[in-house]
């Protein structure tokens, strides 16, 4: 092959220069916004999104009248992944431009302002009070009300979606996509219609364990509130699986535990007992990451980072990682409560601070996981390896509960992990249908539900209708953020720490073993992190695991205890709904 013609050598150099620079003004722009909400900080990451919006637009329409002959492997791929590098683009003319920046500004916005007066309640509470409600209250009515409430928020946000799923595929449709959800499916290195089946291949593999932890969880709540609220064979309200999207199920642990059980601690009591703060929690975190060979988060990110809910201004606090100069200004943004949650929740952010500081040397438009499922599985697989023998090796406990206590921490883990793969997998599927255009406005409400019923097998607590619109409610539809990653990384996290286990010589159960400390396991994982996206994800993948095609078998080996036992608590009860 020859060598590539100059003028394609000069237009990336100057391509990854410029976007470089637009995507620092834009994060920065961001971050402002998201720790100090008001109109003018609104105006700000509008205009500067919009910016990097059409530079990057610009930039990917220019790259498609080069010429390709000569290009190296990694040249071809710049051009790939320059025009799949923003999830929203948006048309070309200015006006249209600015106008999709300030409906995604606004949409943000109307989220974080959301507020509901709970039963009992005098004021206004945010959604993380709502959620509380529905994770610690056992009346119904009180469940309903809170689940209700947040709801509305969609309401407002109904219009606008509209409004940003047109001029979204405006932007798409100039880089050659037919829609916006095609364009997201194009970035997972295969057709999008092979993506599409690949999804649907993973999901068939998980179904079987969820379908047995449904009926189980089904059956339990049936006894708690009675066949009067619980079917024996329809869906489950969702109002009562202890979250407000019903993605994940651990809140009700008291409830559907096998009779007798105890987890033998409860860390969210431990890590109050010793005073632990917002800062320790993270440094648990880094240290872990520390502990395989990684290097250590700078001290900027100690000097910079949210973690607590200011008092004196709005802020969005849905927890989320940052690389503000894409080199090493590395952040959080979290409003941290002392809780086991959010324990794992802070080793999940930080999986994303280390991937970016791993790939940091990289290309500009390489600096990113393999696909965005890996950015997202990593602090997920360091999550699974949060054992009661991690937490024994950091002094958070003496003793780890014997092997008697494990169907009970297996539960646990299901009700977070398998509960959430349904949900994982319908909000795009909702979105790409509303992309390409079969679903149409006039039925936004009718077809999420009807998808939310068929995957997840949920019912809504109230009728819903068409001045609803239910999907506003989370976080990643009015932000225009894809959602694919979380159930990709749902399956990826246990292939890795499958392989990881292997890789650090561990035996026995899978479910017990942490790669805290181990050498082998932090190489292999460093050797993942470093490459970004340079290579397609099966090299990624093949890095880490020795595999090249995802697979559900490190999370059916996973739960594979937790299944034999579901299967005989659900023998003589229904599956399916």
């Amino acid at each position: 092959m020859g060598s590539a013609p100059p003028e394609v050598v000069s237009f990336l150099r100057d391509a990854e220069k410029e976007l470089l620079d637009s995507a620092v003004e834009a994060s920065q722009a961001d971050w402002v916004h998201a720790t100090y909400i008001n109109d003018d900080t609104q105006a700000l990451a509008a205009r500067a999104n919009a910016r990097l919006m059409s530079a990057t637009l610009r930039l990917a329409k220019e790259s498609t009248r080069l010429s390709t002959a000569g290009l190296s492997s990694e040249q071809s791929r710049k051009v790939l992944l320059l025009r799949l590098s923003l999830p929203l683009v948006a048309p070309s003319e200015p006006v249209a431009s600015l106008e999709l920046a300030r409906i995604v500004a606004e949409m943000q916005g109307i989220y974080a302002k959301g507020r509901h007066t709970p039963i009992g309640e005098s004021e206004p509470v945010d959604l993380q009070a709502l959620s509380r409600i529905l994770l610690e209250v056992r009346d119904p009515v009180r469940l309903e009300d809170a689940w209700t409430g947040w709801h509305r928020v969609g309401r407002e946000i109904r219009a606008p979606f509209a409004r940003y799923v047109d001029l979204a595929n405006r932007g798409a449709r100039e880089l050659g996509f037919p829609d916006t959800g095609t364009m997201w499916r194009s970035r997972y290195d295969m057709e999008p219609e092979a993506f599409s089946k690949e999804v649907d291949r993973l999901w068939q593999e998980v179904r079987p364990l969820y379908d047995s932890l449904h009926a189980y969880v089904r059956g339990r709540l049936r006894q708690v509130y009675g066949p009067d609220r619980v079917p024996e064979e329809g869906p489950i309200p969702a109002h009562l699986l202890g979250n407000m999207w019903a993605q994940s199920w651990e809140g009700i642990l008291p409830l559907v535990a096998p009779p007798g059980f105890e987890a033998g601690f409860d860390l969210t009591r431990i890590l109050v007992d010793r005073g632990t703060t917002a800062v320790d929690m993270v440094r648990y975190a880094e240290q872990f990451f520390v502990s395989l060979g990684l290097p250590p988060l700078p001290s900027s990110f100690w000097e910079r980072s949210m973690f607590l809910r200011p008092r004196d201004r709005e802020v969005i606090c849905h927890a989320s990682a940052w690389d503000l100069d894409f080199v090493n200004d590395l952040r959080i943004k979290m409003c941290i409560e002392i809780t086991a949650d959010d324990f794992a929740t802070i080793h999940h952010e930080l999986g994303h601070n280390f991937y970016q500081q791993a790939c940091s040397k990289q290309s500009f438009l390489f600096r990113e996981g393999a696909h965005d499922g890996f950015h997202e599985a990593v602090g997920d697989t360091i999550s699974l390896s949060v054992t009661p023998e991690y937490l024994v090796r950091i002094g958070l406990l003496e003793t780890a509960p014997d092997a008697s206590r494990d169907i009970g921490l297996l539960l646990y883990r299901a009700l977070e992990k398998v509960a959430f793969l349904p949900f994982g997998l319908l909000v795009d599927r909702w979105r790409w249908d509303v992309f390409s255009g079969r679903t149409t406005p006039a039925d936004y409400n009718r077809t999420w539900w009807e998808l939310r019923e068929k995957y997840q097998g949920v019912a809504p607590p109230s009728p819903r209708s068409e001045a609803d619109f239910d999907p506003g409610a989370k976080f990643h539809v009015p932000s225009s953020v894809p959602y694919m990653r979380y159930f990709l990384a749902h399956i990826l996290q246990f292939q890795f720490h499958r392989a990881l286990a292997k890789a650090m010589g561990a035996t026995g159960p899978l479910h017990r073993v942490s790669i805290y400390g181990s050498p082998e396991a932090g190489a292999r994982l460093r050797a993942m992190l470093e490459m970004g996206a340079r290579n397609e994800w099966p090299d990624a993948l093949e890095a880490i695991t020795g595999e090249r095609r995802m697979d559900a078998r490190g999370l059916l080996e996973y739960f594979a205890p937790l299944q034999r036992w579901l299967e005989e608590q659900t023998r003589s009860l229904p599956k399916g709904w």
